[in-house]
């Protein structure tokens, strides 16, 4: 994690896994059959398949919010005055807050949410 186009790359490849567990988890919920249909009146996903629905969703919200602020950065050419350090608390507050959201542990799971909040808006504000 030394680099801010690395931590970026790491962080889409979460986003990604993200997306590829929530699959699944849906896919043995609800069967591949209907998750290869049109999915118009598609049963709410509950348990781990519902908070891994919901955690890719934010996780998707979150990569398009912090790809600008990492994106700033790069351009600019820095990494120093805590850049990198917010980008790399950023980026295991985001793989904890997916494992957590899927494990269904909620307090931690706000933490951990909380945290790499902060850390895309200070990667703003160091942008300024």
């Amino acid at each position: 994690m030394g680099s801010l186009t690395g931590i970026l790359a790491i962080y889409g490849l979460v986003v990604l896994l993200t997306i590829l567990a929530q699959v699944l988890a849906a896919a043995q919920r609800l069967g591949i059959t209907t998750l290869a249909g049109n999915r118009e009146g598609l049963a709410q996903l509950d348990g781990a398949a519902g908070r891994l629905d919901r955690a890719q969703l934010n996780s998707v919200i979150t990569l398009a919010l912090a790809a600008p602020a990492f994106l700033i950065h790069i351009i600019q050419g820095s990494s120093g005055g805590g850049v990198l350090l917010a980008a790399q608390i950023f980026l295991l507050a985001r793989v904890a807050y997916v494992v957590v959201y899927a494990i269904g542990i909620p307090w931690v799971r706000t933490v951990s949410w909380l945290t790499g909040y902060a850390m895309v808006f200070w990667l703003y504000l160091m942008a300024l």
